[in-house]
């Protein structure tokens, strides 16, 4: 069987966010799965600091496969360096992720 991987014309795939259930509640695009899985962390409960943040589960599949690849992201508030452009807050949210594996779908 072979796998369609659907890319975007700008290069970049789209991820599906996957909860425990299942369900696809949202979807995070970027031209790597990690990319798609930070931008999927910034939206976790932040943190007051990186070191105080917990790591949370998140599971992303990728839009056209079975693959679903797997992280630890956690994410915090830090204050915006000085040269921050007008539109940025003070207090901006970061956030890492730890790739821990890939899993296919049975479906």
């Amino acid at each position: 069987m072979e796998e369609k991987i659907m890319v975007r014309e700008d290069g970049k795939r789209n991820f599906a966010l996957r909860e425990s259930s299942g369900d696809e509640s949202s979807v995070f695009s970027g031209n790597t799965p990690r990319q798609a899985a930070l931008k999927a962390a910034r939206r976790l409960d932040p943190a007051s600091s990186e070191d105080a943040a917990d790591p949370t589960e998140i599971k992303l599949r990728e839009k056209g496969t079975d693959k679903v690849h797997i992280y630890e992201g956690w994410a915090w508030h830090e204050q915006a360096p000085d040269d921050k452009p007008d539109w940025m807050p003070d207090e901006i949210t970061e956030a890492n992720v730890s790739k821990q594996g890939i899993e296919h779908l049975d479906e």
